[in-house]
């Protein structure tokens, strides 16, 4: 009788189960292979490495010292990485703020990060754009304070704030969701046992918080490295990853910008790897 029910608990399980791993496979492995298949294929399907060496190779200007898309990832990973840990620096600390705080103040704070979110990701670049271009509000406010006018538009200064402005939400809400969960107790018996305040946040908020520092890292650096619209609107002619991507699409060249994306994959999967061997290590420790 009881193997009876718990067979019919996991037919109940499959089929509640069933529409996630139908979505999964048509909008997750499908469009995987898809990336992988053009990546190895050319425009005649035929098998071939041209597509991953030309990557590695590629050079606009044979005297240049790394090939053109080496470069390019190391711009993409490199801004990537600021806006990264500049949203880790700012929404840490936000993130704790708010798990301590009462009810009411949290969901407060809680709608007013959720709030840009309401507003269309291209409303908010342009949004950007009117701020820091030469004769925006950011030169316009320095002018009254006497200041000299200062070129942001057009540089990696400004594509990083366009960054942290849009992904630091995708930071606090992670790091939050674990925080608010923290027994209070445990808090207090570190304070008992002689901990200050910097020895309570090393030893036991930072580690138990380590969790959602992981995803919202992952959650940053992934769209970061990947986007082309920001860079497009915020970076001048700069181009990061995502805008050869996009501009290989748009030229059809399915093989070449699907071979750039499978190996940012790759990529963005060994770091994923590596900050989560990380925290389970810090875990077990």
């Amino acid at each position: 009788m009881k193997k009876n029910a718990n067979s019919r608990g996991s037919l109940i399980q499959r089929l509640v189960l069933a529409p996630y791993s139908l979505w999964a496979v048509l909008f997750i492995v499908v469009p995987l292979f898809f990336i992988a298949f053009y990546a190895f294929t050319d425009s005649q399907m035929h098998f071939t490495l041209h597509n991953i060496r030309n990557v590695f190779t590629y050079r606009i200007n044979q005297d240049e010292t790394l090939p053109y898309y080496v470069m390019v990832f190391g711009r993409s990973l490199k801004l990537a990485v600021i806006s990264t840990l500049i949203c880790l620096l700012l929404g840490y600390p936000f993130a704790y703020r708010i798990a301590r705080a009462t009810p009411r103040t949290q969901s407060i704070l809680i709608t007013i990060i959720m709030i840009p979110m309401w507003m269309n990701f291209l409303i908010r670049t342009y949004a950007w754009m009117v701020i820091l271009q030469d004769k925006g509000i950011l030169n316009g406010g320095l002018a009254l304070l006497g200041l000299g006018p200062i070129h942001v538009i057009g540089t990696e200064t400004a594509v990083i704030i366009g960054m942290v402005y849009d992904y630091l939400p995708y930071m606090i809400l992670p790091i939050y969701s674990v925080m608010a969960k923290m027994d209070n107790k445990l808090l207090e018996a570190a304070r008992d046992l002689g901990c200050n305040g910097f020895g309570v946040l090393r030893r036991v908020i930072w580690p138990l918080s380590l969790p959602g520092v992981i995803s919202g890292v992952n959650m940053v650096l992934i769209p970061s490295v990947s986007t082309f619209y920001i860079s497009q609107k915020l970076g001048g002619k700069m181009k990061l990853i995502g805008d050869e991507i996009e501009e290989k699409y748009t030229n059809f060249d399915f093989n070449g910008a699907a071979a750039i994306a499978f190996i940012m994959m790759i990529l963005l999967l060994v770091v994923m790897a590596l900050l989560q061997h990380r925290a389970n290590k810090r875990s077990v420790a």
